[in-house]
């Protein structure tokens, strides 16, 4: 009896220390303990679903290339910029029902989105009438859609089933913005925007974006550094298994990177964009583009000249017109 009440506290201790490397071992795979940056809960735990029950990541075996997009007819694209909650000041006052709505002046990012497209040879067709997406035959008319600080439920049943499938058929997905405050309930889109959703954000202030990936085509011709500003999106989940693209450089942020809902900030790694192949389609992801003055072309605004580019070339590259996410 002595020598078995004396084996149990040992056997009890070799379990405990099998369960805690095992633990640890798990927390490492998915980013929650930082090993590579020397120390263990520095910023926030990436916490999230990283397989959505779909294949994503960048590998192009993700893609489903099924013939539903015909080059020699040319580019197009869908805008997409309803608003169930929170509407950004660029985005203007809400539009009519229906395709092309009239536009005001207020209307920066419609209006701009129109002429970066009549520029370099796609058609922009925009709306915030969510029964345009309804149909999948309707998607699979434009080679990519974006999203752009659509907010809150935007989608209803049927526009959910309609980009399910569109993505599922090789459909190209650029979301910009808000677009990761957007349907915060499915996670299906959770995936598409590389498991990751918009938490909170600090003060609108410049930044340095550093540009950690020359090769892809949308941040080739940016230099390794830029100064921009924004709101500087603060995620959970923050995105995993997807190409980085751009960070922010989070000691630049003079105003510091806490959140208004505390979040402490990304440390090292705060992505700004990335992209992935998901669920057989493209997404290209910023989580850029809060101020009007982005789509300035008189170099007021710091950045605005590198963000332009950097959107064009996510977008060029989501529908297929340039080498995508390689």
């Amino acid at each position: 009896m002595r020598t078995r009440f004396r084996m149990r506290p040992l056997h009890a201790a070799l379990t405990s220390a099998v369960t805690t490397v095992g633990i640890t071992v798990a927390l490492v795979a998915t980013g929650t303990l930082s090993v590579a940056q020397g120390r263990i809960g520095q910023g926030a735990q990436e916490l999230g679903d990283p397989d959505y029950g779909v294949c994503r990541g960048i590998d192009d075996r993700c893609y489903h290339d099924w013939g539903n997009f015909d080059s020699t007819k040319g580019f197009k694209v869908l805008l997409y910029t309803h608003t169930a909650g929170p509407r950004h000041a660029n985005l203007g006052p809400a539009l009519a029902s229906g395709m092309n709505p009239p536009l005001t002046d207020a209307n920066v990012v419609q209006n701009a989105m129109r002429k970066l497209g009549a520029g370099n040879g796609f058609q922009v067709d925009y709306t915030e009438d969510v029964s345009q997406l309804a149909s999948p035959a309707t998607l699979f008319k434009y080679n990519a859609v974006i999203f752009y600080s659509t907010s809150r439920d935007a989608l209803d049943d049927a526009a959910q089933t309609s980009l399910r499938q569109y993505i599922r058929g090789g459909g190209g997905f650029v979301g910009v913005h808000n677009a990761f405050g957007t349907e915060y309930n499915w996670p299906w889109y959770e995936g598409l925007l590389g498991n990751a959703n918009f938490y909170d954000h600090g003060a609108e202030q410049s930044g340095t974006v550093d540009t950690v990936d020359h090769k892809d085509v949308s941040t080739k011709s940016l230099p390794a550094k830029w100064s921009f500003t924004d709101e500087w999106y603060n995620l959970i989940p923050a995105p995993t298994r997807v190409r980085i693209l751009a960070n922010v450089d989070e000691s630049t942020l003079a105003k510091g990177v806490t959140g208004n809902y505390h979040h402490p900030g990304h440390g090292q790694n705060h992505p700004v964009a990335w992209c992935q192949y998901y669920d057989g389609g493209r997404a290209w992801l910023t989580t850029l583009g809060h101020d009007a003055k982005d789509f300035s072309t008189d170099g007021s605004f710091a950045g605005a000249a590198e963000f332009q580019k950097l959107l064009l070339g996510g977008i060029e590259s989501a529908m297929g017109k340039t080498p995508f996410c390689k």
